[in-house]
């Protein structure tokens, strides 16, 4: 049986954490998340992302960078130095073009830092499914 790009059976079941603070961001990638097939989780700050991440255990993070109480990158490096989180797929967001932190995420096993203004939902999309389908 051949496989088909528009399939809904990798999706089946499968968890994102959105840690994002602007709400209307937030509220766009949870419905387009949603009605493609995910259970998403959504977090308004690093300190709600982190606590969730530990209670759900997601297959994947959604993790903007610039956040109130606690940034993304202080909750990325707390989450990797746990048993559940040192291997946890994450995606990083942001507004900024900062080669600094890319490089910060980089060396936590990030390699997908998207800038918010230079992606369109689809492609969004497609990298979470292909991250999900990706077991390494």
């Amino acid at each position: 049986m051949e496989s088909s790009k528009k399939t809904t059976s990798p999706v089946a079941g499968q968890t994102i954490l959105l840690v994002e603070d602007e709400i209307s961001v937030r509220n766009v990638l949870q419905t387009r998340l949603t009605k493609e097939g995910f259970t998403v989780f959504p977090a308004g700050n690093g300190r709600e992302g982190l606590a969730l991440a530990e209670a759900k255990k997601p297959d994947l993070v959604l993790l903007d960078i610039v956040m109130p109480e606690m940034d993304g990158m202080t909750m990325l490096r707390q989450m990797r130095q746990t048993d559940w989180g040192k291997n946890m797929k994450v995606v990083m967001l942001t507004n900024l073009a900062d080669a600094d932190r890319a490089a910060e995420a980089g060396r936590e096993g990030v390699y997908d830092f998207l800038i918010k203004s230079n992606w369109q939902l689809w492609q969004l999309v497609a990298l979470i499914k292909k991250k999900l389908q990706n077991k390494a």
